[in-house]
Order: C-alpha cells, then sequence, then structure tokens
C-alpha cells in the first residue's frame, strides 16, 4: 500500500514537473551540407498557472535552434491561449512550423483512465467544446511560423533550404494527405514530415513520397511506463516500440519485414504535458529534443 501511494504521488507531484531535454544527431542532410538545429516541442497541454513549464519552455531559446518544430497539442484549457503564447514567445522569434492537434481544437473531458488500456484507446472522444483554435494559429503564424497543416512549403533555414510537408491531426481524421502529396524533391537539403498523431497511413505516404525525416508527438510516450517494459500504449496505431525517440521508418514497416537503405528517420516526442484531468507520468518525464541534422554519410548518435 505505501509502495503504491509513493508511486502515485511521484506521477503526479514529481516527475511531470522533471523537464527533460532529449539531444539526437541524424543523418538525413544531403551530403556537403551544414549541421542544423531543429527543437522539437509538443504536447504541451498548457492550464493557466503552469508557470514552471512555461519558464523550462522559455528557456529553450536558449539553445538557439535554426528551426522550430511544433507538433501540436497546445492547449488544456479554454483559457490556455494567452499563457501557451507567452511560454513559445521566445521561441517564436526563431523561425518556425507547426501542426494542430486534437487538444487545440477541443477541450478534454474528465473520463475514465483505464480506457487507455483496452481495445478502443486510440478512439477519438467526447470532448467539452471548441477551443479557441483560431486565436492559437493567429498568434503563431503572426510571429512568422508556419501553419503545416495539410501544407507544403520551403524555407531558407540556416542558409539551405528545406522541403517542408505536414497534415492536421490523423487522430481526429482532419488529415489530408493527398491535397499535398509529391515526392521528395532533389534541390533541397532534406524533407521534412511533420504531423501531430503518428498513424501508419501519414507515415507510410510521407515515406513513401520520399521523406528524409518525420517529426511527431501524441503518444505522451505512453504517458504511465514499466520500467524495463516501456509504453503500453501509444494512443494510435504506432506500434509501442515506437512511442518515443528514434526509429526508421518506411511504407509498411508497421507490418514487418527487413529495413531498407531509403528508411526515413522517425521521431517521436513524449511531449511535455498530458491532459489537466490526467495530469500523471511515470517513467517517462516530459521531454523537448533537439536534433542536430548532419549529411547522410554521417552516423546518428544519441547524446
Amino acid at each position: 500500500m505505501a509502495g503504491g501511494a509513493a508511486a502515485l504521488g511521484w506521477a503526479t507531484f514529481v516527475e511531470p514537473r522533471l523537464f527533460a531535454l532529449r539531444r539526437f544527431r541524424l543523418p538525413v542532410l544531403t551530403p556537403g551540407s551544414r549541421p542544423l538545429r531543429v527543437l522539437q516541442v509538443s504536447d504541451i497541454h498548457m492550464v493557466p498557472g503552469q508557470e514552471a513549464k512555461a519558464a523550462w519552455i522559455r528557456s529553450l531559446a536558449a539553445l538557439e535552434p535554426d528551426l522550430v518544430v511544433n507538433t501540436g497539442d497546445n492547449l488544456s484549457h479554454l483559457a490556455a491561449v494567452p499563457p501557451a503564447l507567452a511560454a513559445l514567445a521566445p521561441l517564436l522569434e526563431r523561425p518556425g512550423v507547426f501542426v494542430m492537434g486534437s487538444n487545440d481544437y477541443y477541450a478534454p473531458v474528465l473520463k475514465n483512465p483505464a480506457v487507455y488500456l483496452t481495445k478502443d484507446h486510440a478512439r477519438p472522444r467526447d470532448h467539452l467544446g471548441p477551443l479557441p483554435t483560431e486565436q492559437l494559429r493567429t498568434g503563431m503564424t503572426d510571429r512568422g511560423w508556419v501553419d503545416l497543416c495539410n501544407a507544403r512549403t520551403r524555407l531558407e533555414v540556416g542558409g539551405q533550404q528545406l522541403e517542408l510537408v505536414g497534415v492536421d491531426d490523423p487522430h481526429i481524421l482532419r488529415d489530408d494527405y493527398a491535397a499535398v502529396s509529391g515526392s521528395a524533391p532533389t534541390d533541397v537539403a532534406a524533407t521534412l514530415g511533420v504531423l501531430h498523431a503518428p498513424y501508419q497511413r501519414v507515415l507510410d505516404a510521407m515515406s513513401g513520397d520520399g521523406a528524409d525525416l518525420l517529426i511527431a508527438g501524441h503518444t505522451h510516450g505512453g504517458q504511465l511506463c514499466l520500467p524495463g517494459v516501456g509504453a503500453l500504449v501509444t494512443n494510435c496505431d504506432l506500434d509501442r516500440r515506437r512511442a518515443k525517440g528514434v526509429s526508421r521508418w518506411w511504407p509498411g514497416a508497421g507490418l514487418g519485414g527487413a529495413q531498407p537503405k531509403e528508411a526515413a528517420w522517425l521521431h517521436v516526442s513524449a511531449g511535455l504535458g498530458a491532459s489537466r484531468f490526467a495530469p500523471v507520468r511515470f517513467a517517462c518525464r516530459p521531454e523537448a529534443t533537439l536534433m542536430t541534422l548532419v549529411p547522410r554519410d554521417e552516423a546518428a548518435a544519441r547524446s
């Protein structure tokens, strides 16, 4: 009994505030390219009054990333847009792109957390009503960040051209990759695919078009994990081994088989927050990720 109470206390009051910065070195750029620093922030799930989280997010600007990628679920409260934008303010001074998640559209609802352990865990569920999505979107685009919801664009980042393609949230069926699909161009340093929820249909399509790096969030890394086992669920159809961190993806990767040489790199962030109705984490610290992109003839590494 005492051990269970201690674990619950840790998961509720301690670990959700142990913010971590993950670092990866990923060989995705064309040979001869200059390294680029890409900072991913995801699943902030901001609630007014979360000053410690906001301060930590603001501190990430000191990393001086070449590009910021926000993979959605910034909100967890009807009044969360101003504090979310205030937390992101220093990062909005950097070049950036974003996609939306379901919790940028709809306020979360109190529900039985046991549903995440059932076959229905990945099904979009009821919500409390619409959030001020357009206020959030305008707050980011007015500062220069590019909306990648079902969009494709080119950006000059660190003196080099990147192709970026994104979709709106697949978890609530707002993705329309067919509208922006196309073969990755050969005259850019890399093509990056951006999405909130890493559903296999979108990962397959983006990697099939030749994207070099796929960047997603949504899973919370499992949120409640078992030491030595890892995530129990991903809240989508991605396998649990890829619930967070770096892996490789290619069309049909979810079915197994040999990894082709040209497989895309995939990074899934465990994110920085959780629904305000389930603000717990266990064996899965909240995180942001700094990815250093290097030429493809260099080795990948985690630091």
